[in-house]
């Protein structure tokens, strides 16, 4: 909980900074997008768990505007990361032809005139939408598919194909989440443009123990698995630079009691006797991305019910997990109705709760209204 800025004082509500928004993004550096908005975008949440209300101007500012804090790309699932993370996921990029969605890999395959006439599009007048894209080049095809919102032409897949293999990188988002591709020069800073060149990049080898030294300074402590996950690195990846993180004693292999697995210890882990914290968590918050970590950490057995159909979901649509103490104590599964100005939702309480964490959670369910700019909380259970 240390490792991921639960430990750190929050400001009073409103009154963060830019300095307070940095100092998240050093702790998890790794911060995961989404596009369900069903409260607010996930992005914005795990700086309200760990700041209280702020200002999401101040992130988007840190991923729209130079000098950029933030980027976009596919770290754990699409992610923003800072900028000089961006070149150690090259080994990434270098598999785009191979491991992206097969609409990525058609287009690069049997298009590639199409493909480089939207890179030149894009570095010539991005930032561009698809669809500004699409408009520019009077090329858009009929729609392969139209389900869960992935009905993407071929200029779509090429713009795609591109990104994954950071050819061009996005300015940020729209206010209806599409992505605003730009070429790399323009949107990295310029400690990281030089690697904008592939021969630039640092070497495969050296860029996976840096993310896994990411990682680890990330989770404190974790198995194996755990840190793989931060960045889904496959074993492969992963063993020959856990081994000379071993070798160089920045990690240490250390045993938990209770867990079945080995763990790691990053070797400036602060272990505080106690940590007191209240936070709603987002679902994609890297403090639980790992499913098996935060069932071991806190007995707590958590699913994300998004696409589960909504008769056989168990505790709702877009539950936040609710972090009292140093324990997973509630499941709130929360809307924002803008419509009524109501932060509406349903509370499951774990067994053996502090009689405190009830009106901790009220208190939280407050702070968030007035964080989303709604009048009332009607909140059951």
């Amino acid at each position: 909980m240390a490792a991921q800025g639960f430990r750190d004082p929050k400001p009073e509500p409103f009154t963060a900074t830019t300095r307070h928004i940095q100092r998240v993004i050093d702790r998890v550096s790794i911060v995961q997008i989404d596009s369900v908005n069903v409260l607010t975008r996930s992005q914005y949440l795990p700086f309200f768990s760990r700041l209280g209300p702020y200002d999401v101007a101040l992130l988007d500012r840190a991923r729209d505007r130079a000098p950029r804090r933030l980027v976009e790309y596919w770290a754990h699932e699409a992610s923003l990361v800072p900028p000089a993370t961006w070149p150690l996921l090259d080994f990434r990029m270098q598999r785009a032809r191979d491991e992206s969605w097969g609409g990525m890999q058609r287009v690069a395959r049997d298009h590639p005139e199409l493909v480089a006439a939207v890179r030149a599009e894009v570095v010539q007048h991005g930032p561009l939408t698809s669809r500004q894209v699409e408009t520019r080049l009077e090329h858009d095809l009929p729609r392969e598919r139209d389900h869960w919102g992935w009905n993407w032409s071929l200029v779509k897949n090429a713009l795609e194909h591109l990104f994954w293999a950071g050819e061009i990188t996005s300015a940020g988002r729209t206010s209806q989440f599409e992505r605003r591709y730009a070429s790399v020069e323009s949107v990295m800073p310029p400690s990281v443009r030089p690697h904008a060149a592939v021969d630039q990049r640092p070497p495969h080898d050296r860029a996976i123990e840096e993310l896994v030294r990411i990682s680890a300074r990330a989770v404190g402590i974790g198995t194996a698995q755990c840190l793989r996950d931060y960045f889904r690195l496959r074993p492969a990846l992963f063993e020959p630079a856990l081994h000379a993180l071993l070798t160089t004693g920045e990690l240490r292999r250390v045993t938990v009691r209770g867990w079945k697995r080995a763990a790691y210890l990053w070797h400036e882990a602060a272990r505080p006797r106690t940590v007191h914290a209240e936070a709603l968590l987002s679902p994609f918050d890297s403090l639980i991305w790992q499913r098996e970590r935060t069932h071991a950490l806190w007995d707590f057995h958590y699913r994300l019910e998004i696409y589960v159909p909504a008769p056989q979901r168990v505790h709702g649509y877009y539950v936040l997990p609710f972090l009292y103490g140093d324990a997973l104590v509630a499941r709130c599964d929360l809307k924002a109705d803008r419509a009524s100005s109501m932060l509406r939702g349903r509370v499951t309480w774990e067994p053996n709760v502090p009689a405190d964490a009830v009106g901790a959670l009220q208190r939280q369910l407050r702070q968030m209204a007035d964080w989303l700019g709604l009048t009332d909380v009607a909140v059951i259970g």
